[in-house]
C-alpha cells in the first residue's frame, strides 16, 4: 500500500523515503552479521560455495590428511580420518572448525586426476558438509602452529549412495581479525571408493614387485687365489640392513600377491657379500667387509618371501634397451652383450632364489617402446615386452581401460601396464599426508577402471624400478587395501600376457619420433658402447694367453654387464667413471705380463745367444703366447740364421722365464733388435722392448796371433823345467843329501831330452829370465768382464 501511495504521489517525500530506507538498512546490520555467522548445515553448502569461492584469495592454512581407515570402506565400518591444520599465514585464526563434506562421484578417470591436481583449491566444490558433531573444533589458530585432528564418522553418515569412488574433502573453516566472518580457510580433496558387495566382475590385477638396486661390485677382486670381491662403496648393505629400502621391499612383499621382479646382478653381489669381501674407500684402499650376516639373513627372508610365488627375472644388470636400441646397435658386439646378459640369469636366480625365473619379459625404461627398442628386446629371446599406456597409447577412442595383453606382431606380446597406476606412487612420499593421497588415488583409479564396463579385464601395474621405502610403504598399503576390496582379484604376469586381447586395444606400436625427449637424454650415449666394446676386444685379447680364462672372462664379462645398466640414467659421471675403471684395470692386468727392459748388449765372437725375459705377476700362468726376436739389420746381425726368431713361452703365476736366441755376426758395428710378444694368433701383445747390439767381430790374423803367443807360452814353460831339472841334477853330483835324480817318469821329457844342456834345446827367447815377447795389437776390442751397465754380456 506504501508503494502504491508513493507511486501515486501522496505518500511521503523522495527525501523522507531515503531516510527511512537507510535506516531500514542499518537496522538489519547486525541480524544479517549474524545469519553469516551461523554454521552451515548439509542443505546450505551448496549455497556456500559462492561464499567459499570469494574466500579462496584469502586462506593460509594448511590442511594434512595423514590417515584415512579403512581406504575403502564397506557397510558397518567406521572411517577415521586424521592430519593436521597448519596456519601458515601472519593472523590468528578463531572459531576454528574441522569439518568433513563428501561430494559426489567422480564418474571418469580423467575427473579422478582433476580432483588430485586441485586437491587444496579453496574455490572448487566441496559438498555436502557432514553433521556438525563429526569435526573437530580449536579456540584459535596462532600463525605457524600446527594442531592435530583425529575424527572418525560411521560409513552410514556419509550418506553413499551408488559404487563408486567420492570426493572426500577436510576443511578448516574460521575467521581472522582482518575478515571477520566464517569461512573456509584451507582444503585437503582425497577420494573414498566405495563398492560394499563384491562386484559382479572383478579386475583381474598384476602388481609387479621389483627387487633391483644400483650397481656395487667392481670388475677388481683381491690379489689372491681366491679372488675375493671388490665394492664399490658399502651402499648394498645399507639397503638389505634393517630398515634399509631392500630390506622393506622383501618384508612388505611377503604377504603381497605380486610378481618379483628381480635382478639377478642383485642377488650375485647379495650372495658375494656373504663370504669374504672388500669395500673400496674414497681414498682407493681396501677393507675388509663385516656384513656377511645381514646379507645371508637378507637372503634366507627372500628366498621365503619368493616360495611359490612368480619371479620374473630381467637380464644380468637391468641392461637399459633404449640406450642399446638407440645408441648401442651399430657398435660392434653391443648386442652380444644382452645376449650375455640373458644367458647367465638361470644360472645366477635359481641357485640362490631356489625358484626357476621366468626370462621371456623384457622391461624397457618407463615401458617406454618403439619399433628399434622392441627389435633389440626380443633379440636375445624374450618374446614379451612390458611396455606402457602412455607410450602404446590408444587410437580408437576408446572410453575404457582395455585389457594388458597386446600382438604387436612378428610373435612378440606387449603387456601394457596403465600409467596411472603404474606412476602413482612416484612422487616424493616421505610425507603421512602425500603417502595417504597416493593410496586413495590409486584406490579411485582402479575402482573407476572397473566400473568402465561390465566385462573382466586384466590390468598391469609397473611400478618405478627402485622404489624408496616411503614408495614402498605406500604400494603395500595400498596393494592391502585393494586385495582386500571387492572389485579387484591378483592375477600373475604370465596369466594377464596369455590373456585374450581386446580387438579394439592399439597393436599399434608408436614410431622412434614419439619416444619421449626426456628419456631420450638420460640415455647412455654412443660413447658409452664404443668404450665397452674397446674392453671387450681386449679381453678377448687377453683370455686367450691364460692358463684358465674363466677366472678374468667371468667377473669382467659381468662388469661389462653392469656398465649397460638401465641403473646409470641420470648418472652420467659415475657410469663414465665405473666404465672407466673396468677398462684401465683390465689393461693393469694384462700389464702384470710384460717383457723386461734390455739395455745394450754386447756381442764377441761370431755367435753368441741373447736372453730375453718374459715376467708374469699373474696369479695364474700364462700359455699359448710366442716372443719373436727381430734383427733390424740382419746383414750385419742375424737371429738363428735369419731376419728374426720365434719361440713358444710358457710362464707360471708369479714367476719369470728367460728365452735364449742363437744369433751370429757378420760384420761389427750396432744392430738395433726388437722383442715382441704375439698371442697365438698372431696378434700382438704388450709394448715391445728395442735394444742395441754391439757386434765385435774376431777376425783369422787375431785368431792366429792369439794361437802364437799360446804356443810361446808352453815353450817357455818348458825350458824352466828342464832348467829346474838339470840344477837338481848338479846339485845331487856336489853330495847335496836333500837333492836326487828326477824320476824317470818326470813329465816334459818323453824323448829324453830333459837332460839336455840349456843351450842344445834350441829356445833362446830368455825365458829362463821371466821376459816374455810382446803380443801384437788386437783389432779387435777387449772381451769388457764388467757387470752390465751401459751393455749387457751374453751367452757364447
Amino acid at each position: 500500500m506504501a508503494e502504491a501511495a508513493d507511486f501515486q504521489g501522496t505518500g511521503p517525500s523522495p527525501a523522507r523515503r531515503w531516510v527511512r530506507r537507510a535506516a531500514a538498512l542499518l537496522a538489519g546490520a547486525p541480524l544479517l552479521a549474524g545469519l553469516a555467522q551461523l554454521p552451515a548445515g548439509p542443505a546450505q553448502a551448496a549455497g556456500r560455495t559462492s561464499v567459499e569461492a570469494a574466500a579462496s584469495d584469502t586462506g593460509g592454512v594448511a590442511v594434512a590428511v595423514d590417515s584415512l581407515s579403512p581406504a575403502a570402506p564397506t557397510d558397518g565400518d567406521t572411517v577415521t580420518v586424521s592430519g593436521t591444520v597448519t596456519n601458515d599465514s601472519e593472523q590468528t585464526v578463531t572459531g576454528a572448525r574441522v569439518g568433513l563434506h563428501v561430494g559426489p562421484r567422480a564418474e571418469t578417470r580423467s575427473a579422478i586426476d582433476t580432483i588430485a591436481r586441485d586437491s587444496d583449491d579453496l574455490g572448487g566444490s566441496l559438498g555436502s558438509q557432514i553433521d556438525d558433531k563429526y569435526g573437530e573444533k580449536f579456540s584459535k589458530l596462532t600463525p605457524g602452529v600446527s594442531e592435530s585432528f583425529n575424527i572418525s564418522v560411521p560409513v552410514d553418515e556419509l550418506d553413499l549412495g551408488e559404487d563408486g569412488v567420492y570426493q572426500f574433502a577436510v576443511t578448516l573453516s574460521g575467521q581472522t581479525s582482518a575478515q571477520p566472518w566464517v569461512q573456509v580457510l584451507g582444503v585437503r580433496r582425497t577420494f573414498l571408493p566405495w563398492q560394499p558387495d563384491a562386484a559382479g566382475t572383478k579386475t583381474r590385477t598384476t602388481f609387479l614387485w621389483p627387487l633391483m638396486s644400483s650397481s656395487h661390485m667392481a670388475a677388481e677382486t683381491g690379489s689372491n687365489e681366491q679372488q675375493t670381491p671388490v665394492f664399490l662403496d658399502d651402499d648394498l648393505a645399507k639397503e638389505i640392513s634393517p630398515g634399509g629400502r631392500l630390506n622393506q621391499m622383501v618384508a612388505l612383499g611377503k604377504d603381497l600377491d605380486v610378481t618379483w621382479v628381480v635382478d639377478p646382478d642383485l642377488l650375485a653381489s647379495v650372495d658375494a657379500m656373504t663370504r669374504s669381501y672388500e669395500v673400496r674407500g674414497a681414498d682407493g684402499s681396501t677393507t675388509a667387509g663385516r656384513h656377511q650376516a645381514v646379507a645371508k639373513q637378507w637372503l634366507t627372508d627372500l628366498q621365503s618371501a619368493v616360495r611359490e610365488k612368480e619371479v620374473v627375472a630381467v637380464p644380468f644388470a637391468d641392461p637399459d634397451l633404449a640406450s642399446l636400441a638407440h645408441n648401442g646397435t651399430d657398435v660392434t658386439g653391443s648386442l652380444s652383450q644382452l645376449k650375455d646378459a640373458t644367458d647367465v640369469v638361470t644360472n645366477t636366480v635359481e641357485p640362490i632364489l631356489h625358484v626357476k625365473p621366468d626370462t621371456d619379459f623384457a622391461w624397457p625404461v618407463d615401458g617406454a617402446v618403439d619399433p628399434s627398442i622392441v627389435k633389440v628386446a626380443t633379440s636375445a629371446g624374450a618374446d614379451k615386452v612390458i611396455a606402457r599406456s602412455d607410450s602404446l597409447q590408444e587410437t580408437d577412442g576408446l572410453s575404457y581401460t582395455p585389457s594388458a595383453a597386446r600382438p604387436i606382431g612378428g610373435g612378440t606380446t606387449a603387456v601394457v601396464a596403465d600409467a596411472r597406476l603404474s606412476t602413482a606412487f612416484a612422487g616424493d612420499l616421505t610425507s603421512a599426508s602425500a603417502s595417504t593421497s597416493a593410496v586413495q588415488r590409486f584406490l579411485a583409479q582402479s575402482l573407476t577402471a572397473d566400473l568402465q564396463t561390465g566385462q573382466q579385464r586384466s590390468v598391469v601395474v609397473a611400478p618405478q624400478r627402485t622404489p624408496t621405502g616411503s614408495q614402498a610403504r605406500a604400494m603395500a598399503e595400498a596393494l592391502t587395501a585393494l586385495q582386500d576390496g571387492n572389485w579387484s582379484q591378483s592375477q600373475k604376469l604370465t596369466a594377464a600376457a596369455a590373456a585374450k586381447p581386446d580387438p579394439r586395444a592399439t597393436t599399434k606400436v608408436p614410431s622412434a619420433s614419439a619416444y619421449p625427449a626426456s628419456l631420450r637424454k638420460k640415455e647412455l650415449p654412443h660413447t658409452a658402447f664404443e668404450q665397452l666394446a674397446r674392453t671387450q676386444d681386449k679381453l678377448n685379447h687377453f683370455k686367450v694367453v691364460l692358463s684358465d680364462p674363466s677366472r678374468v672372462v667371468t667377473p669382467f664379462g659381468r662388469s661389462m654387464n653392469r656398465g649397460l645398466s638401465a641403473s646409470w640414467r641420470d648418472r652420467a659421471t659415475p657410469a663414465q667413471t665405473f666404465r672407466n675403471g673396468v677398462e684401465n684395470y683390465l689393461d693393469g692386468l694384462t700389464g702384470q705380463v710384460r717383457l723386461i727392459d734390455k739395455s745394450e748388449t754386447k756381442l764377441s765372437g761370431r755367435s753368441a745367444t741373447i736372453p730375453v725375459t718374459v715376467q708374469n705377476n699373474l696369479v695364474q700362468g700364462v700359455d699359448h703366447l710366442v716372443l719373436r726376436l727381430t734383427s733390424t739389420n740382419p746383414t750385419r746381425l742375424e737371429i738363428d740364421g735369419n731376419a728374426y726368431q720365434e719361440q713358444p713361452v710358457t710362464v707360471s703365476g708369479g714367476h719369470s722365464q728367460s728365452v735364449k736366441f742363437t744369433t751370429s755376426a757378420n760384420a761389427n758395428g750396432r744392430a738395433k733388435v726388437i722383442a715382441q710378444l704375439y698371442t697365438a694368433d698372431g696378434g700382438k701383445y704388450g709394448e715391445p722392448v728395442t735394444f742395441d747390439v754391439k757386434v765385435t767381430e774376431i777376425t783369422p790374423t787375431v785368431m792366429l796371433v792369439i794361437g802364437g803367443g799360446v804356443l810361446l807360452l808352453v815353450l817357455a814353460g818348458y825350458r824352466m823345467y828342464q832348467q829346474r831339472k838339470r840344477a837338481a841334477a848338479r846339485a845331487g853330483d856336489d853330495g847335496d843329501p836333500g837333492a836326487g835324480a828326477a824320476p824317470e817318469d818326470t813329465p816334459g821329457s818323453p824323448d829324453g831330452s830333459g837332460d839336455r844342456p840349456a843351450e842344445e834345446t834350441g829356445t833362446h827367447s830368455g825365458a829362463g829370465d821371466g821376459e816374455q815377447p810382446s803380443d801384437p795389437a788386437p783389432d779387435t776390442a777387449t772381451e769388457s768382464a764388467d757387470p752390465s751397465g751401459t751393455g749387457e754380456r751374453v751367452d757364447r
